[in-house]
């Protein structure tokens, strides 16, 4: 079980470019843009973690540490954990202080899912961070894009179900969706807090039953 206040690393996983700035497959990106907002820390390049990169103070009640840092991958999703690694080596952080938020399929739009460890789950950003970290024991938040309607379930064949897959975590939002966001933002940015000040599995028995009706 992770202690209070363990997490100093929060990573937002996503792919760089404007072509994928609002994608369902950047929910991750957006979480941490959002908390940087809320949070007031600047993020900007940084050339040692492969990604954007951001650090602050908290108050005493979320960070005992007094610093949180925020950083979001660049080299692409399928090799997220180069950065993560570059990140984690640089201040010698633990994979267990390191709070991943990621696009969950298998989630409904407005669910989220916190869990201390786990699989990949078939999301090759979650594979590459396990690969380069060497192991699967690091808090994570999975954040629900849902599935975009019906998979394979007439027989197709598998290239086009996966076509279809990768059509909908690579589309946009549609306008429904996207004036929920917000409030995903808030559930997501509520869950992080009581992390921080709670820890993490106060924060599961709040927030997993949690969700935002579309």
């Amino acid at each position: 079980m992770l202690e209070t206040q363990s997490i100093s690393l929060i990573v937002g996983l996503g792919n760089p470019g404007a072509e994928y700035e609002r994608t369902r497959h950047n929910i991750g990106f957006m979480a941490v843009d959002r908390l940087a907002t809320s949070w007031i820390i600047s993020l900007g390049k940084e050339k040692r973690f492969y990604g954007i990169f951001g650090e602050g103070r908290l108050s005493t009640r979320l960070a005992s540490s007094g610093k949180i840092r925020l950083l979001k991958p660049t080299t692409y999703m399928n090799v997220s954990g180069q950065s993560v690694r570059a990140c984690a080596d640089w201040f010698r952080g633990n994979p267990e202080n390191i709070l991943v938020i990621y696009d969950d399929m298998d989630l409904p739009l407005g669910k989220l899912r916190l869990r201390p460890s786990g699989s990949a789950g078939g999301h090759n950003g979650m594979k590459s961070i396990i690969s380069h970290l060497g192991t699967q024991n690091f808090p994570r938040l999975r954040l629900g894009i849902g599935r975009g309607g019906k998979d394979d379930i007439d027989g197709a064949i598998a290239s086009k179900a996966n076509q279809n897959v990768t059509n909908h975590v690579l589309g946009g939002f549609s306008t429904t969706e996207t004036k929920i966001l917000p409030e995903i933002f808030d559930l997501a940015e509520s869950t992080v807090t009581s992390i921080l000040a709670d820890g993490l599995e106060k924060a599961m028995s709040l927030y997993n039953s949690r969700s935002i009706n579309i």
